[in-house]
């Protein structure tokens, strides 16, 4: 990864997050706790992937819909984050493979 690939990932971070902060406040605290949430648990290609950008799609189309964000998510943040990343390998899977003693099951 050269100097020009970190540039340019900061710079598309800088607008996703500008996307966040244009929602209304209680899009953002939800969308944080969505983003707190996959950082944690969530799938090992979250940074390459497109969910986090996905997810605030959602949101515009919900805040343009004139819906809430429990409307459009229900009042279970984790039940929501563990629904979109059911069939990803999660960074707790890795760690539950190493502790199974899997020969290679940590550089996997």
């Amino acid at each position: 990864m050269g100097i020009q690939d970190i540039i340019q990932g900061k710079k598309q971070w800088r607008a996703h997050m500008a996307r966040v902060r244009a929602l209304p406040p209680d899009y953002q605290i939800v969308y944080k706790e969505i983003q707190r949430y996959l950082f944690k648990v969530g799938p090992i290609d979250l940074p390459d992937g497109h969910l986090l950008s996905g997810i605030v799609d959602f949101f515009e189309e919900g805040v343009t819909a004139g819906k809430g964000v429990l409307e459009l998510i229900g009042n279970d943040v984790a039940a929501f984050c563990d629904d979109l990343v059911k069939d990803s390998r999660t960074h707790a899977d890795v760690y539950q493979e190493s502790l199974s003693g899997e020969p290679g099951a940590a550089e996997r």
